[in-house]
């Protein structure tokens, strides 16, 4: 707290040193055909200078004398941008025409420049408003999982992590305003995301290599949650929903509110969920996932000091979790086992632009989260994971320099973290990095060129890797010729520290090239390296989450002269994964048809993955007697072994979205996906998305909103080692919206219906595809609100 107190005394100093404003940009945005838009947002590029156009469409902005560039945003419009010149004691008139859009056009907070969707050469996705309402769930994946280019790793609706073109764990980023969410998910898919979507404002999905960004560990995208937790302005406002799901009796309450006073700004959210077990469409007598339920809760304060040039806040979230794991098992007997989250984040936003030569922003971004997973066997604590994490990130942004803006990012994070227990499979580490990076662009006519820089450092280090004793099995059965004949002189447990450095570099290029009145082109190359995480080189152990035993690349499997095989040290050089990626997007974006299609191709040189060894090995577990404490079981069970490995893969695919507004009201969408992802040796890689089609149908009327959503999926026949394929199946989605007010409230009541024809469906993605298929038909009714 300290810390943080001292860094928002320094940025308030800096910030009462800037100049005041002497003149004044005034304007009138219409639309095509001459009527004032109002809610319009006019911003100043590459400052926090805004103003929003009133009934008659006006606006006005305080700014010194010299040359701008405003950035015109509506919603359903195309946004737009403007030069203008302010001469000293004169006012800038202007007069702004915007052409309506098909597409969703919506400005990124998850890139420096805070620039639109389609004037970014990578690939991205935003869900917002009653969308976002309306596909929110449980987990950060499943919400997410409509979107183009983007999966979930289901894991019983209790957990659920993105997969961005067929990449996720330690590949994708979940970041909360920016900073990274500091959780355990990237570890295992039972680990739950420790974000909330209902408080949420916006969800952003960044497809596509952003480690120049976010570092090496967004080497296959960033999924960024955006809320209002430090608040922005002092204007009064509030939402909040109460919903209730018919499947898994879950109960939702959530809110938010925003207000101040002068300069002091405050923002408060709370939410609450409470869900039993799902339930599935009966097959082979099982109509229920065991041990699904979950019930957690949370709260965000923040509060901001505003200033003429920028704000200056932070804010303190708590969040609880408690929820089953399916299929957590030792040997045959099963065992209701549940994960008890805490965490605990500090967070400091700030923004300043300034008037002198040379600088023109500077962002500020600092967080410490401390986040603790507990797993409960028969209310007893069995292993308890902890991760500790500091991080701060600063974007200076310069003046135009020759037309090109842009600036330096200096990012540091560092990571504790902590595994104890008889299921910690992997042990404590410590990860620091530090890194310099530089992002330019600049507009050559109907062309925009982007490019950017990063170097990193990145040290991991543990004190007590272990390589155990164990014994390998080639068959699950008893005749095993080789069952317990370990290499007798390496049969024994080995303690030691581990201290490695890397030094990923990141380079990255791109265009936005509007050929057209309403097209544009957009081509993205990067070059982007990644470190290995700590799993991936030190894990050693049972993982019952997924029913394996993981093995880290730190590691390798031994057999001298066609001996018993055995695990020793790798003496090969640890590589870092280095991604070559290029991806090619066409847009169309004006007018009542909306089109955007991409194709991406991305080369992976030494990409960690679990590989398959063939071999089983055996896991021993203590736990206590469900009837009396005292009393001490133990459980075996034979588990597959798996170790990470680096091979060079290629993964590439097509993603497609059209959209057609047929009337006002009415509109239709189309969208697809398909990925392919295999080993440059032959094969393919695990759990790999299937290819999917899906059309959306739309109404939005006064007072009536309705959306019908139907997805198929295809069967998943490319399968690695150990998998089986997938049968296809098609989902079908409903909800329907009442919109009324009452006094100063803008009220829903909204119906939502999921798997209307109530389908079996297994995902393929999911390491518990044949435990926990997709929930059953299910209904959700609910009322929502804002002022």
């Amino acid at each position: 707290m300290k810390k943080l107190s001292k860094i928002i005394s320094v940025l308030l100093a800096v910030s009462a040193s800037a100049e005041l404003n002497a003149e004044q940009i005034q304007g009138v945005i219409k639309n095509s055909q001459g009527q004032a838009v109002s809610g319009a947002t006019v911003k100043i590029m590459g400052t926090n200078n805004t103003s929003i156009t009133n009934e008659k469409g006006l606006f006005t902005l305080e700014v010194k004398p010299g040359r701008y560039e405003l950035h015109v945003v509506a919603d359903n419009f195309v946004h737009r941008n403007v030069d203008v010149n302010v001469s000293q004691n004169k006012q800038a008139n202007l007069d702004v025409s915007l052409d309506r859009s098909a597409l969703e056009i919506i400005d990124i907070h998850a890139t420096p420049f805070h620039s639109s969707n389609i004037e970014s050469a990578l690939p991205i996705t935003v869900l917002h408003g009653e969308n976002l309402r309306m596909r929110q769930e449980n987990t950060l994946g499943d919400s997410l999982s409509k979107e183009v280019g983007v999966h979930s790793n289901f894991h019983g609706g209790v957990a659920g992590t993105p997969i961005i073109r067929g990449l996720d764990g330690p590949r994708v980023l979940v970041t909360q305003n920016g900073l990274d969410a500091g959780d355990a998910s990237r570890i295992g898919p039972d680990h739950a995301v420790s974000t909330e979507t209902s408080t949420s404002e916006r969800i952003e999905v960044l497809r596509g290599p952003a480690t120049l960004f976010y570092g090496s560990g967004a080497i296959g995208g960033v999924v960024n949650l955006v809320d209002e937790r430090v608040p922005r302005s002092i204007d009064t406002k509030g939402e909040w929903l109460v919903e209730h799901n018919s499947n898994n009796e879950q109960s939702l309450a959530s809110g938010s509110f925003n207000s101040g006073i002068g300069n002091v700004a405050v923002h408060a959210d709370a939410f609450y969920r409470d869900s039993e077990n799902y339930q599935i469409p009966e097959k082979n007598g099982i109509d229920e996932v065991e041990n699904s339920a979950a019930e957690s809760s949370g709260f965000t304060l923040g509060t901001s000091y505003l200033l003429d040039n920028g704000f200056v806040g932070m804010s303190y979230q708590t969040l609880d979790q408690e929820y089953g794991i399916p299929g957590h098992s030792h040997g045959d007997e099963n065992i209701e086992v549940l994960a008890d989250l805490k965490q605990k984040r500090w967070q400091l936003l700030s923004e300043l632009s300034f008037d002198n030569k040379y600088i023109k922003s500077v962002n500020t971004k600092v967080a410490y989260t401390d986040y603790l997973h507990s797993e409960l066997e028969v209310g007893v604590v069995g292993t308890t994971f902890d991760n500790e994490t500091i991080e701060a990130r600063t974007e200076i942004l310069h003046q135009n320099i020759w037309d090109w803006r842009g600036g330096l990012s200096i990012h540091y994070k560092q990571s504790d973290f902590t595994a104890i227990g008889e299921e910690a499979f992997t042990p404590p580490s410590k990860t620091d990095s530090i890194a310099l990076a530089l992002m330019e662009e600049r507009h050559f006519g109907e062309v925009l060129l982007q490019l950017g820089a990063r170097i990193e450092r990145t040290e991991i280090s543990s004190a007590t890797a272990h390589l155990p004793e164990v014994e390998l099995l080639h068959e699950l059965s008893e005749e095993d010729p080789h069952a317990g004949h370990d290499h007798d002189s390496e049969a024994i447990t080995r303690n030691f520290n581990v201290e490695h450095v890397f030094t990923p570099v990141s380079l990255s290029a791109g265009l936005v090239w509007d050929f057209s009145d309403s097209y544009n082109l957009a081509l993205s190359l990067s070059h982007s390296q990644r470190a290995p995480s700590a799993s991936e080189l030190l894990s050693f152990g049972p993982h019952i989450g997924t029913g394996s035993y993981e093995v880290g690349a730190l590691f390798s499997l031994q057999t001298p002269n066609g001996e018993t095989p055995y695990f020793g040290l790798n003496h090969q050089d640890l590589k870092m994964e280095t991604a070559n990626n290029i991806d090619l997007s066409l847009r169309k974006f004006k007018g009542d048809f909306g089109f955007i299609l991409n194709a991406f191709y991305n080369q992976i040189d030494d990409y960690y993955y679990e590989q398959a060894t063939g071999l089983y090995t055996e896991s021993v577990h203590e736990h206590e007697h469900e009837h009396d404490h005292a009393e001490e079981e133990e459980e075996e069970s034979t588990l597959p072994l798996f170790i990470f490995t680096a091979q060079d893969v290629t993964l590439y695919g097509f993603e497609a979205q059209a959209v057609w507004q047929v009337t006002d009201e009415f509109s239709w969408k189309i969208q697809g996906d398909i990925i392919r992802a295999s080993l440059d040796t032959g094969g393919d890689l695990p759990r790999t998305p299937p290819a999917r089609i899906a059309t959306e149908f739309s109404y939005q009327g006064e007072s009536l909103s309705a959306d019908l959503f139907i997805n198929n999926y295809f069967k998943q026949t490319r399968t690695a080692a150990l998998e089986s394929p997938t049968d296809g199946y098609v989902m079908v989605d409903a909800n329907v919206n009442y919109h009324f007010s009452l006094g100063q409230h803008d009220l829903a009541v909204y119906l939502k219906g999921k798997n209307l024809t109530d389908e079996y469906a297994q995902v393929h993605t999911s390491f518990l595809k044949d435990l926990t298929p997709l929930a059953g038909r299910s209904f959700a009714i609910g009322i929502r609100g804002s002022f």
